[in-house]
């Protein structure tokens, strides 16, 4: 490309156009792209391996007399071992606990009842007022609750 610098008629002394892209604003753009997607793309991970260490606090321990509430696979509802309607559920529970709403709650729930039941059981107990609910489940290694 070729800059005329010098006027060749008499009078003619504005410089041509020149026809040039300015490539500093797409240099910053992608400046700015390419640290988005560094900071972004370690946390876009999911594998990652994690070497966890072992803990050396003790488990809370189990209350002398937990309150445990069953939901069977026919969905009804039991506190301890005696069936309670769903509707009864949180005159139980206050009967159980003494009206301590602070106590925790264990839910055990059949392997065949599904994740939407299980959550309307538990909207029971928060409906009732029991906020701490514990979930039950075999352990893997020893089959014990």
């Amino acid at each position: 490309m070729a800059v005329k610098l010098g006027a060749t008629r008499a009078g003619d002394d504005d410089l041509a156009i020149a026809h040039e892209i300015n490539v500093t604003p797409f240099i910053d753009v992608m400046l700015v792209l390419l640290i988005i997607f560094m900071v972004a793309a370690p946390l876009a991970t999911v594998d990652l391996g994690v070497d966890l260490p072992a803990s050396t606090a003790e488990p809370p321990p189990r209350p002398d007399k937990p309150v445990f509430v069953s939901l069977k696979s026919d969905l009804s509802l039991a506190l301890g071992e005696d069936a309670v309607a769903r509707e009864a559920i949180g005159a139980a529970l206050d009967a159980a606990t003494h009206g301590n709403k602070d106590e925790r709650i264990f839910l055990r729930a059949d392997k065949t009842v599904s994740y939407g039941e299980l959550m309307a059981a538990m909207n029971l107990l928060r409906d009732a007022g029991y906020l701490k609910v514990a979930l039950v489940g075999l352990d893997g290694r020893g089959g014990q609750p």
